[in-house]
């Protein structure tokens, strides 16, 4: 794989990569593991082209091949998401969730969207991103449950009269209510755009339901659980276009030349190969063991005396709420879960007591570990694993005084390195990892 990498620099921190995750447990719900015919796209002779413009309306010669490739993505993605318009040229989640802002908005326009800490995500509204500094954010939230609250999300809707409305999350571990927020926006005559980044994969594989039938537009990234490339989508469902005809039109042209330039020709390639493999049977089992890992996993954490948001999950993700054992844990829970070798990341939780930077959450997920050929079983014994770190540390305080809050922390990931609690669970990781070999294909 490294054998073109003249520069030992570059090549020993990849070798060193692919040591990490074969060896480790990566569990962060938005990461999984491509198949290696998407990482042969994305590492092909397509990185090469230039080709600003659509197929069949490019700006540069030599492109009749890449409108094959980029044709071939949209018919998939419009055939496997049931929908009549798709751009595949977004070159990531961020940048696809701002142009469709521009596509159908003007600077301040109401917009709404799940609050942040309550599972939201930057571009549906926060005020440090753009999305909240150009237009004007109305926020709802989720209950004392963990749920979606349904019902202030339509009231602030009637109140408001929102010109876009986002559905959709990056830490909520329960289904998306899409018909309720299609009958909120229809009710206030808002756009719904329906953000199905983390759970495309799952709809595909029939194991989440579609919000094609009550939203106007949807937007995804390429990766996690569809287990592509890191790209985006733009998609546009017949509802959109019963609202405005001319909704895919304008989408393109924010696109190109609105917002982007040349497309990125590697990746679309590598989208529309991820495309072509979720659309195989074995794609919808595995859609289905992803869900089933994730229950499995929460039942084992709950077992252990672990607390989770909304007591479980409906899909691939599950956010552990540290509070029962302090405020402000999620960085501890972090670093000693990574020094044993399992990947997850700290992540605030709904009423958060403490900040982003030290929250007091856990949020975690089964793709790739499930893409590894892992099921149930294997699931159980990770809880246990998870719930071992959480009660080792679980007596960590943070530091009011942001100096020796870094000593302590210094300490703290020094003194990980010889624990021996840490260094069991990492020889168990590693022992299971040996029976779930990543990429053997790959040779050093």
């Amino acid at each position: 794989m490294f054998s073109f990498i003249s520069d030992s620099e570059i090549r020993d921190a990849m070798k060193k990569e692919l040591e990490r995750q074969r060896e480790g447990l990566e569990m962060i719900p938005s990461e999984n593991f491509t198949s290696m015919a998407v990482m042969e796209a994305v590492g092909s002779i397509l990185t090469n082209k230039y080709s600003e413009g659509y197929a069949g309306k490019r700006y540069y010669g030599g492109n009749q091949y890449i409108d094959v490739i980029e044709s071939k993505a949209i018919e998939r993605a419009k055939k496997l998401f049931k929908v009549p318009y798709a751009n595949v040229q977004p070159y990531s989640g961020s940048p696809a969730n701002t142009e469709v802002y521009f596509s159908i908005c003007s600077p301040g326009d109401v917009i709404m969207g799940l609050n942040l800490s309550d599972g939201g995500h930057l571009t549906h509204g926060w005020s440090t991103s753009i999305s909240g500094k150009v237009f004007k954010s109305i926020a709802y939230h989720v209950k004392p449950d963990g749920y979606i609250n349904i019902q202030e999300a339509r009231e602030l809707a009637e109140k408001n009269k929102p010109r876009l409305i986002w559905v959709g999350a990056t830490a909520y571990t329960r289904e998306l209510p899409f018909e309720e927020f299609g009958e909120i926006a229809d009710d206030v005559g808002a756009y719904l755009a329906a953000d199905i980044s983390h759970v495309a994969g799952l709809i595909v594989g029939g194991a989440h339901k579609s919000p094609v039938d009550y939203a106007h537009i949807i937007t995804t990234t390429t990766h996690k659980t569809l287990r592509g490339p890191r790209g985006a989508m733009i998609m546009v469902t017949n509802k959109g276009i019963e609202k405005d005809k001319d909704l895919p039109e304008k989408i393109d042209k924010i696109v190109f030349p609105g917002m982007q330039g040349g497309p990125h020709d590697h990746v679309t390639a590598g989208i529309a190969i991820a495309l072509d493999e979720a659309s195989k049977p074995d794609f919808t089992l595995y859609a289905r063991q992803i869900v089933k890992n994730s229950r499995a996993l929460a039942s084992s954490l709950k077992q252990n005396g672990v607390k989770l948001v909304t007591d479980g999950t409906d899909n691939h993700m599950i956010l552990i709420d540290l509070t029962p054992f302090g405020k402000g844990l999620g960085v501890f829970v972090q670093d000693a879960l990574d020094a044993a070798g399992i990947t997850v990341n700290k992540n605030t939780i709904p009423g958060e007591p403490s900040s982003p930077f030290y929250p007091s959450g856990i949020r975690l997920g089964t793709p790739a570990l499930t893409t590894r050929g892992m099921k149930e079983k294997e699931m159980d014994l990770i809880g246990a694993w998870i719930s071992e770190i959480v009660k080792l540390v679980k007596n960590n305080r943070l530091i009011e005084n942001k100096e020796e809050r870094v000593e302590y922390l210094k300490k703290f990931r020094l003194e990980l390195q010889s624990n021996t609690k840490v260094k069991q669970v990492r020889e168990q990781v590693l022992s299971l990892c040996s029976k779930f070999p990543l990429y053997p294909e790959l040779k050093d």
